[in-house]
């Protein structure tokens, strides 16, 4: 697997148990380990799965694909992307048959997202699939676990790189074997800012996305991007290399890992409002400072968006 971006970017601090791998733990305390670590096997196997899945997703990338569409003519589909729900639901609900799951492609199809208190996969099969049909690298699987509605843990693997990303409440956040660090930027001048652009594409839509991007250029913000990814944009602003993160239109399966990935990396992730995180409102600002978060969610200008949980 490759080296993580962000590396050299900023300090890294070395501390007792950073050198961990990329999605160990801390030394469990003889048989009464798994007691005190419940989850840990389903992050093992939320790591193999999406290592399965990133080959599955690898090989196709070469091969010709179906293409339809779903909200929008721009929100794209493939069978691939319902191949690959299909393998990791499977898989997941025959080793844990009393969990809860929430998948984008299901939930298209019409199954319920809501978020109960039960413990639930949150899983994006391909985050990135306008990128995946194009053939444009940054594309990945996303699988985020919640348990009393609390993300306990998340694993993002990038396909085309080889690179996983992971994070664990309370365990850090790492990029294969590289502990990940946000940036310390507090302020939107000089700040590199990471965006993406959502479904709709009518004309008043338009209009407040990119009078948006317009405020921040205006503040002298260094760079606005649009990878096609919201989950490996996260990614790369939990690594180091950008510093902020804002959107409107992102929903549950693309959020929920990279938020455990970003906190467990020092950043802050919150509503657009400036409040706390609402993982089913559909709208988001993440940071390495909550100064920066603030400052980004107070210039916003609120693009309309139903809830993944309507």
């Amino acid at each position: 697997m490759e080296p993580c971006e962000g590396a050299g970017r900023q300090k890294q601090h070395t501390v007792a148990g950073e050198e961990r791998g990329l999605h160990d733990d801390p030394p469990s305390k003889g048989e009464q380990g798994q007691a005190e670590d419940p989850w840990r096997e389903c992050m093992d196997t939320a790591v193999q799965l999406a290592l399965q899945a990133g080959q599955m997703i690898k090989k196709a990338l070469t091969e010709e694909k179906r293409v339809s569409t779903k909200t929008s003519v721009v929100d794209l589909v493939t069978e691939t992307d319902h191949l690959v729900e299909e393998l990791l639901i499977s898989a997941l609900r025959e080793k844990y048959p009393t969990h809860r799951f929430i998948g984008e492609e299901s939930t298209s199809a019409g199954s319920k997202c809501i978020l109960t208190n039960s413990p639930t996969w949150i899983i994006d099969p391909i985050d990135g699939t306008c990128n995946f049909v194009h053939r444009f690298p940054p594309v990945a699987v996303s699988i985020g676990f919640s348990v009393n509605r609390e993300l306990e843990f998340g694993v993002i693997y990038h396909c085309t790189e080889g690179k996983m990303y992971t994070g664990r409440k309370g365990q850090g956040a790492f990029c294969n074997k590289e502990r990940l660090h946000v940036t310390k930027e507090t302020g939107i001048r000089n700040a590199f800012i990471l965006t993406e652009i959502g479904p709709k594409r009518d004309p008043a839509t338009l209009k407040l996305f990119l009078g948006n991007m317009e405020k921040f250029l205006k503040f002298q913000a260094h760079g606005i991007r649009i990878i096609g990814s919201a989950t490996l944009a996260l990614c790369y602003m939990a690594s180091g290399a950008a510093d902020g993160f804002y959107q409107f239109g992102l929903h549950c399966w693309d959020l929920a890992a990279a938020t455990v990935i970003i906190r467990e990396a020092g950043g802050v992730v919150i509503d657009t409002s400036g409040g706390p995180l609402d993982l089913m409102s559909c709208r988001v600002v993440a940071a390495g400072t909550m100064e920066l978060a603030q400052s980004i969610a107070q210039q916003l200008e609120t693009i309309p968006y139903g809830r993944d949980d309507d």
